[in-house]
Order: C-alpha cells, then sequence, then structure tokens
C-alpha cells in the first residue's frame, strides 16, 4: 500500500471549511433518543451522525447495544435531517446489514483491529464497497497491526478509507481512560500524510472535561477531524456516561478551538512550525512523566535503605549509571555535557526524594 493523494478523495469532496466532525451517542438506546440528538446537531459542524449499534463489552452483563433495530433509527435521522449516518461493525454479519441499510460511512473498532483474522474477515465482506471505512488503532501501541489492518481493508478494493486515533490502553493508572501515544500518531501520518487521521478524544479521555485539551493537540498535529460522543443527558446514558458531551457543549468546543489553515506561505510556515512545536511539547510531557515515574522507583529505593540502614549515596552504582548513559546519549547524537548535566540533576532529585523518605 502506498500512499497517495487519492486516499483524501471522500473527505475532500465534503469541501469543509473546519476539520471533520463525527458525532453523537455511544450507544443508540430508543428511537427518541437517536431521533433527539440527531436533530440537535443538525445545524452544527457534525458531517456525520454516530451511534453505537452493537458495543463490544470488556465484560458480559453491561448494555451490549440494539443490534440490527438501531439501524432503521439511523435510516430515519437521514430521512430527518440530512445529514451522514455511521456506526462500527465489528464482523461481516454487521458489514453486510450495515451497507444494506445504506449507512454511509462504517468504522472499525480498537478490538477488532487487534485481530488480522477479524480484519480479514471484514475486509472480504467490504470487498469493493464506495463507502467511507474508518479503521480504529489497536488496544496495544502497535504500528504494524495497526497499518496492517488498514492495508487488508485497501487492498479488498476499498479506495475511501481512514484512521481513528483512539488512544492505547494500559495497565498503569494514568489521567487517560486510553493513553494517547501521540508519537505513534505522528509516526502514521509520516508513513501515510494522505490517509485522513481523525482523532476520538472521548475514548483518550474518558472524561468530558479533557475533551477540549486533546481535541486541540490534535489539531495542532494536523489530525483531519474529531470523533466526539455526544449525548442530550449524558449523565444518564446507557453507555460511556462519563466521556459524553451535550450538543451545545459540542457547538462551543468547535467555537473555541484554534484551528489552523493553510492559506499562503506564511500560513504553511507557521503550520509547519506549530505542529513540530505541538510535536516537541507532546514529547516534554512524556519526559515529564518518566522521570516523575523514576522518582517514585526512588522513593521505594529509599525505603528499603531506611529498612536496612543504608547510605543513601552508592557511588559505584551512581558511576555505572552515568557511563552507560554516555554512551547510550552518544548513539542519539547527544553531547557528553548534556547527558552529564541531565543526569546530575536527576540523580540529585532522587537523592532528595530517598532523604526525605529515610528522614521522614
Amino acid at each position: 500500500m502506498e500512499n497517495t493523494k487519492e486516499m483524501r478523495t471522500w473527505l475532500d469532496d465534503l469541501k469543509l471549511d473546519h476539520p471533520l466532525v463525527i458525532a453523537g451517542p455511544c450507544s443508540a438506546e430508543t428511537e427518541e433518543q437517536v431521533l433527539k440528538i440527531a436533530h440537535e446537531l443538525k445545524n452544527t459542524d457534525v458531517s456525520y451522525f454516530r451511534a453505537g449499534i452493537w458495543k463490544p463489552r470488556t465484560r458480559p452483563g453491561n448494555f451490549e447495544g440494539v443490534g440490527a433495530l438501531g439501524l432503521k433509527w439511523l435510516q430515519k435521522v437521514k430521512a430527518e435531517t440530512g445529514m451522514k449516518v455511521c456506526t462500527e461493525v465489528a464482523n461481516a454479519a454487521h458489514v453486510k446489514l450495515a451497507l444494506e441499510h445504506d449507512i454511509d460511512l462504517l468504522w472499525i473498532g480498537a478490538r477488532s483491529t487487534v485481530s488480522p483474522f477479524i480484519m480479514q474477515e471484514i475486509a472480504d465482506a467490504l470487498n469493493g464497497t464506495d463507502k467511507p471505512v474508518l479503521i480504529k488503532n489497536p488496544v496495544n501501541p502497535d504500528l504494524s497491526l495497526w497499518l496492517g489492518g488498514i492495508e487488508r481493508i485497501y487492498k479488498s478494493g476499498v479506495k475511501n478509507i481512514g484512521a481513528i486515533h483512539r488512544g492505547f490502553s494500559t495497565y498503569q493508572k494514568t489521567k487517560y481512560r486510553n493513553i494517547p501515544e501521540w508519537q505513534l500518531a505522528i509516526e502514521f501520518q509520516n508513513k501515510f500524510p494522505d490517509i485522513p487521521l481523525i482523532n476520538d478524544p472521548s475514548h483518550i479521555t474518558g472524561k468530558r472535561d479533557m475533551i477540549f485539551d486533546v481535541s486541540q493537540t490534535a489539531l495542532d498535529l494536523n489530525f483531519d477531524g474529531l470523533m466526539i460522543e455526544t449525548h442530550y443527558d449524558p449523565e444518564n446514558a446507557w453507555s460511556d456516561a462519563a466521556q459524553q458531551v451535550t450538543p451545545e457543549t459540542l457547538v462551543q468546543i468547535m467555537k473555541d478551538l484554534k484551528i489552523r489553515k493553510e492559506s499562503d506561505q506564511e500560513a504553511e510556515y507557521n503550520n509547519a512550525l506549530n505542529n513540530l512545536r505541538a510535536q516537541i511539547d507532546v514529547i516534554d510531557n512524556q519526559i515529564i512523566e518518566q522521570i516523575g515515574k523514576r522518582m517514585v522507583a526512588a522513593d521505594s529505593i529509599g525505603a528499603l535503605k531506611k529498612k536496612k540502614n543504608v547510605a543513601v549515596l552508592q557511588s559505584k552504582r551512581w558511576n555505572e549509571i552515568l557511563g552507560k548513559m554516555v554512551l547510550e546519549g552518544e548513539q542519539h547524537g547527544l553531547s557528553e555535557e548534556f547527558i552529564l548535566k541531565m543526569f546530575k540533576a536527576i540523580h540529585q532529585e532522587s537523592i532528595n526524594h530517598q532523604e526525605k523518605v529515610i528522614n521522614g
């Protein structure tokens, strides 16, 4: 699969003067609920109305969607509002039903993308369709797996494709529901700059009050659009209540977002500069997060030393770390002077942490 400008045709044909917006409830709950939300989104920046019909749940017993009945509700949305509609498909049977009901866009979820067997089954069912198909990143941060899933869809004759960045699962407790791993999305863009890339801040954050900031970061990184879960009564939604916003909030988010357009050489330069700065901001945040984790380990070492009455400073260990990091730094184009300064500062902070534990 090679990058071509034709990969953007389905998005360019919409002739939008703003990022693509896909919005609607996490789950279609009732016909009344679906139509109410759709009518509230009708005259906004939303191009595609989304609703989950089949809901893959981590554990059984939770609401798993209304099933094919919801496709009729999406047809009513099209008829009454004129909006295009979309839903998630997780197997060949879902694809067949969605195409029969003339759903305008299909997306494949993270739990499906993780399995080449499932992706091939879906690809075979999609063979030759002209509907846009968006592929979410797999639950684990594996770029090859993500690209492999997209390639299977592409090789089945689907030319209108796109990707959705919804973050990645982690065993660690973080402020995100799914950590964004922005660097992986940036690498995706570098490999296939013309595959439309949509950000899903709802699933990345898991919290509605974080959606704006993640959306802004995505636009700063030249994402093509956003998928934001929207419900007229988020608190009482049947699934993912904490991450859904009201239609009014969605409209305000789109007004407040800073959208950088390329209109001339100066704007193109500023756009490229802002994109690179956004990448640096992402990496800087990762550095701070990792140093924070290092200090947690230092606190644990301090507790062990206190228990055994061992001195904080271990010169032999410290010299081993410095030597190893200088060599590692050279491989990444970093000077010895910089490595020494950086690790001396980190080491001093580690000592401070350990002393606090021992003297505490």
